[in-house]
């Protein structure tokens, strides 16, 4: 229920961005660093909650969380309220005031969910220590679900209600898992359990193998949630409907939630890094499909293969971490979620929206330099070493993405098509990255190869065998 609320939140979001560009005038840029914002404090805090766990309690972490995610709801509530007093006296300050309230407000939530994280995350695989891989896809289904779940919300109300009450949904599963925290008893993480010293847990990260998968995991972190970020905003503009890019969501995250309680039979035939280098390439090869498609079917095909390709990646990392650095307890786990959500917020969130910009804001200055300046956003904005750049300003191309061509002037035209080029555009941009993961991963298998093959390790260092198993007993 926990990471089933958090998935709530972030696919409302996805399923609003457009009414914040509507309502507040904000550029894909700008866009992308609030979206940013309810990643990186994700990670940030799942770093932090992972230190503290075993010592804290899980219990007191996860009430911590259900009130960080309650407040998170009346900071981001507040932006219309505070943007709609300054607006006619203040403009840029009201615009200002908008962005940081709701970036803000998703950090909140983002530290809610990253303390969730903290705690689910070591919890199961402490009570499955013989079937991390099966049990952590099938905990982890609760995401997908939670996509599924915010996706429809926005798919049905988006039109009729507000964003704002869409937005406050994600707060049912949230009292849900709230409820359930009290009077429960929570164990130890696994290396805890045995006597493991934080010392000992915190040694495991000078082997060089442990690098590399937090190397690939901030890799993943930038392709899977920094593109989930953008992906319904993307598909909906290039079938021309944000509902069908809603409900294009929804499916893929259908698929996602379904095939995660099938990683056991499949680990138990190739391996946990055979799976991660098949997922690896289907994600390169469903983004480069995708940012080609033209029709809804070449769309859905392009979906599908992308959705299988991600499905699996996330959960079995964890258990990959888990497995072969058992002494690691939930600091290793909470390290690679960490540096995976950092990555996904300072770098996917950000560098996919700032992506979209450049190639669409380039692409219009080109080829009608006139319609981009009255198009053009009143701010700049740029990323990392990259050249900063103009956007398009989204409370004017937003509008654009719901007409038809025979609606649209001519002007109006080469503004929609240059934003269906910038999201395109980026799209190819990511398909790279998993493709990067995906030779990391085949490199991996080789050196197991080499070196016996992969198994997994007991916290005593030995080798871990069998099959699927019952949690373990208090």
């Amino acid at each position: 229920m926990a990471i089933l609320a958090a998935g709530v939140g972030f696919s409302v979001r996805g399923g609003i961005l457009s009414d914040w560009g509507s309502q507040f005038g904000f550029t894909q840029s700008d866009l992308g660093g609030i979206t940013g914002g309810g990643l990186t404090g994700f990670g940030i805090i799942i770093l932090a909650g992972a230190l503290i766990a075993d010592k804290v309690g899980y219990g007191k972490l996860l009430i911590t969380a259900f009130v960080m995610h309650f407040l998170s709801a009346v900071v981001t509530l507040a932006a219309s309220p505070v943007y709609n007093s300054m607006k006619d006296s203040n403009p840029a300050g009201a615009h200002n005031a908008a962005y940081w309230l709701l970036y803000i407000g998703m950090f909140m939530f983002a530290i809610g969910n990253g303390l969730c994280e903290a705690v689910v995350n070591p919890l199961v695989a402490t009570l499955f220590p013989k079937s991390k891989a099966h049990y952590l896809n099938i905990l982890h289904a609760g995401w997908p679900a939670g996509l599924v779940t915010g996706g429809l919300i926005s798919a049905l109300l988006a039109g009729h209600v507000r964003w704002e009450i869409q937005m406050s949904v994600f707060l049912l599963p949230v009292v849900f898992y709230g409820a359930m925290c009290f009077g429960q008893q929570f164990p130890r993480s696994e290396a805890a359990s045995a006597g493991v010293s934080f010392w000992q847990m915190i040694a495991q990260f000078a082997a060089p193998l442990l690098i590399v998968l937090l190397v690939i995991h901030a890799l993943l972190g930038y392709v899977e949630l920094g593109t989930d970020s953008w992906i319904s905003n993307i598909t909906g503009n290039i079938v021309a409907s944000k509902k069908g890019g809603l409900y294009l969501f929804v499916y893929t995250s259908s698929l996602m939630f379904l095939l995660r309680f099938c990683a056991g039979p499949i680990v138990e035939k190739i391996s946990p890094l055979g799976l991660l280098f098949a997922g690896a390439c289907c994600g390169a090869l469903g983004l480069t499909l995708l940012s080609g498609s033209q029709t809804l079917v070449a769309v859905l095909v392009a979906l599908s293969i992308y959705g299988v390709g991600k499905t699996f990646l996330w959960p079995t990392m964890l258990a990959v971490a888990s497995e072969r650095f058992p002494k690691g307890g939930a600091v290793v786990i909470g390290a690679m979620g960490g540096i995976g959500m950092l990555s996904a917020g300072l770098l996917g969130g950000p560098g996919i929206g700032y992506c979209q910009d450049r190639a669409a804001s380039e692409s219009l200055r080109d080829n009608a330099p006139a319609v981009y300046d009255s198009y053009k956003a009143g701010n700049s904005n740029s990323f990392l070493f990259f050249k900063e750049i103009q956007g398009l300003d989204g409370s004017k191309v937003n509008p654009l993405r719901e007409k038809s061509p025979d609606q649209m002037t001519a002007d109006e035209k080469q503004v929609h098509e240059s934003d269906l080029h910038g999201g395109r555009s980026a799209l190819k941009i990511t398909a790279a990255i998993p493709a990067t993961m995906a030779t990391l991963y085949l490199l991996l298998i080789l050196y197991f190869k080499a070196t016996g093959g992969y198994k997994a390790l007991h916290v005593s260092g030995e080798e871990e065998t069998g099959g699927i198993e019952g949690p373990m007993e208090a």
